[in-house]
């Protein structure tokens, strides 16, 4: 790569939403893909259940309703209309490019259900690795030119337009123009101590949003996933996809008692907020640990239907479906993120645009209807590519910008103060929160914030103190955000 090039569109992150929006640029217009790490090291790849399309056009409307209900009717309808609309496009799309769904005895797609569902209108591929297989079809798909190793940790912005980023590839600095820049980078899992993410999901460019003074939304709706087996020292818990619960399985404490029906009638099949809170109470109330039963599956299909998970599992000395997992609630996506319209344009920053997890399209609302993540990366992803095609975005000539920051990414305690931070977030800023623990978090913050600190802890922290902020700001509890009276 040379040092400094110009290109059409510079599109920051190789997951589905960025992925299948270079999918849908024109060949002829100059685009790259920036991937922080290797390809595959992104939560596309890890996710498990599938992707949600609505079945018919009599389908939408249920859809629709099944997403407003989940997210506590904060949504932003419109989005969730297009949303669920575009899905059957989308679905046709992937399947006639020959994205290879799991099908049913009789060649018919195959559809699950998950929690707050009405039906089953899931869509999944390899038993339980549905982002794993979408992720290498869109890889296989892409047309643009692809950088790994690529860090982003400047947007280049003056006078209401974005013109570029700087970043390190393979540790070296670059400046990169372009006409048309798409944050496609993610959430913020790596803020937690207990998370499902990939570990390049850090936050780093909501951070870098904050600095520049655009606006983040809803950013006090953090989703937990209820089913996660932390017990591991790696960052990244190992999740156990929803579908599970969705074909059958039980959530139980040490007796064998299935205590989520005293708190919602749905039980194991109610939203994930509820799930997550109702786990994370009983536990603390009961002093009871909470697992999830297989053992209703039949061997042969359960390592059909979820043979990633058997695998994964079997490694580490269980024998599914016949053993319990011991599970717990752990941070698993970001409904908020960086405000944009319908489009993906960020208000008042010409030719900067964001899809997927990082933007806040008002899908969600507090909370996400499970599968609607893929789906929602995919329908904006598609949409955004329109906007831009659309778009008069050319840069005749570009600023100088002199500041930089090449020498001050990190310093000498950056790691801890960054593993202190997590803590600090899980315990403080997690499934329950008081006014008291938010401000102790907040405090946390901006007291790290005036050490000498690396330009990634300082965007890291940036991002968490937008997160401390919203749920400081809503004092009443609503879908993700809980809070308890002090």
């Amino acid at each position: 790569m040379s040092a400094c090039k110009k290109y059409d569109t510079i599109v920051i992150g190789a997951g589905i939403a960025g992925l299948y929006l270079a999918n849908k640029l024109p060949k002829s217009m100059n685009t790259i893909v920036l991937c922080k790490d290797i390809p595959w090291e992104c939560n596309t790849f890890y996710a498990q259940g599938g992707i949600v399309t609505a079945l018919d056009e009599n389908d939408i409307p249920l859809h629709i309703e099944d997403t407003l209900s989940a997210g506590a009717y904060h949504n932003k309808v419109e989005a969730v209309e297009v949303l669920s609309r575009e899905s059957i496009e989308v679905r046709e799309d992937f399947v006639t490019r020959g994205m290879k769904f799991d099908l049913d005895k009789d060649g018919n797609l195959l559809y699950t259900k998950e929690a707050a569902h009405s039906r089953s209108r899931i869509l999944h591929a390899g038993g339980d690795a549905t982002g794993r297989y979408m992720h290498k079809f869109l890889m296989e798909q892409n047309h643009h030119k692809l950088q790994k190793n690529s860090l982003v940790y400047d947007l280049l912005i003056e006078d209401g337009r974005c013109y570029g980023v700087r970043l390190m590839v393979n540790y070296k600095p670059y400046t990169l123009y372009a006409n048309s820049v798409v944050i496609a980078s993610g959430g913020i899992g790596s803020l937690y101590q207990f998370n499902t993410n990939s570990r390049t999901v850090s936050a780093d460019i909501h951070g870098i949003c904050v600095e520049k003074g655009i606006e983040l939304r809803d950013m006090e709706f953090m989703q937990f996933h209820p089913t996660v087996f932390v017990n591991t020292p790696f960052a990244r818990k190992l999740l156990l996809t929803e579908a599970l619960r969705g074909e059958g399985a039980w959530i139980v404490d040490d007796e064998g008692n299935r205590f989520l029906f005293d708190y919602d009638e749905r039980g194991e099949l109610a939203s994930r907020d509820i799930v997550s809170r109702s786990i994370f109470l009983y536990k603390r109330e009961r002093g009871k640990k909470a697992y999830l039963d297989f053992s209703m599956f039949e061997p042969k299909w359960f390592k059909q239907r979820f043979p990633n998970i058997d695998k994964t599992f079997a490694n580490i000395g269980y024998d599914l479906p016949k053993d319990r997992v011991e599970i717990s609630p752990a941070f698993h996506y970001a409904n908020g993120g960086i405000s944009c319209d319908i489009d993906g344009r960020v208000p008042g920053i010409k030719g900067l645009y964001v899809v997927g997890e990082a933007a806040r399209t008002g899908v969600h609302g507090a909370n996400r209807l499970a599968s609607n993540s893929l789906l929602e990366g995919a329908v904006f992803a598609k949409k955004c590519a329109e906007a831009i095609v659309e778009d008069d975005n050319h840069i005749e000539k570009e600023p100088n910008f002199e500041k930089d920051y090449d020498t001050l990414l990190h310093q000498e305690n950056d790691k801890e103060y960054k593993h202190q931070l997590r803590g600090i977030m899980w315990k403080d800023v997690g499934i329950v929160r008081t006014q008291s623990s938010l401000l102790e978090a907040k405090n946390f913050i901006y007291d790290t914030k005036s050490k000498n600190i690396g330009r990634l802890l300082e965007l890291r922290l940036n991002t968490a103190a937008e997160i401390v902020r919203a749920a400081l700001r809503r004092e009443e509890s609503l879908g993700s955000h809980y809070i308890e009276k002090d």
